[in-house]
């Protein structure tokens, strides 16, 4: 399921950002290769997942950037938002658990992008630490990387990969 945010204004700088034309996430061959494998590894248990956010075009995560100075967070530059990111390259996704039948997202303790501590992926308890856990672990287990300080970021590198500004058609 993908459901990208930064095609619309329902995001964290409450308007469309350059670069997304269209509801389709992309990542590298060898990402995408892995990401459908953490798909086939949750479908026994009932769970799935919910792409956010995934490829992102240069012009896009400098929209960002400018948007968090523009309103005095240039404190969110670096540990939230990247000025260079994985996202650039097809190295990143931002995604979240799902529940196959109803297609409900599970409880994370906080909405993506969110930018606080409480993002931070071991800052939770109760149901939203268990499913933070199992996301990381399933990601984990087919060559992902968590970002720690957003409960939703995983990497997977590839060397090689390039930064691109192509639009997300």
């Amino acid at each position: 399921m993908v459901a990208l945010n930064k095609l619309t204004a329902d995001n964290s700088t409450g308007q469309p950002l350059p670069g997304y034309e269209a509801n389709r996430a992309f990542l590298t061959p060898q990402g995408a290769e892995a990401l459908a494998a953490v798909q086939r590894r949750l479908a026994p248990s009932g769970l799935g997942l919910k792409v956010y956010d995934a490829y992102r075009p240069a012009g896009a995560t400098r929209a960002m950037v400018a948007w968090a100075r523009s309103q005095g967070r240039g404190d969110l530059v670096g540990p939230y938002i990247a000025s260079v990111s994985y996202h650039n390259s097809g190295q990143a996704v931002d995604l979240t658990l799902v529940d196959l039948a109803s297609g409900e997202e599970r409880d994370m303790g906080t909405p993506y992008e969110t930018y606080t501590p409480a993002a931070h992926t071991a800052n939770a308890t109760g149901a939203a630490r268990a499913n933070r856990a199992l996301l990381v672990d399933a990601m984990h287990a087919e060559g992902f990387a968590n970002y720690a300080g957003e409960w939703w970021h995983f990497n997977y590198l590839v060397p090689g990969a390039t930064v691109l500004d192509v639009p997300v058609r």
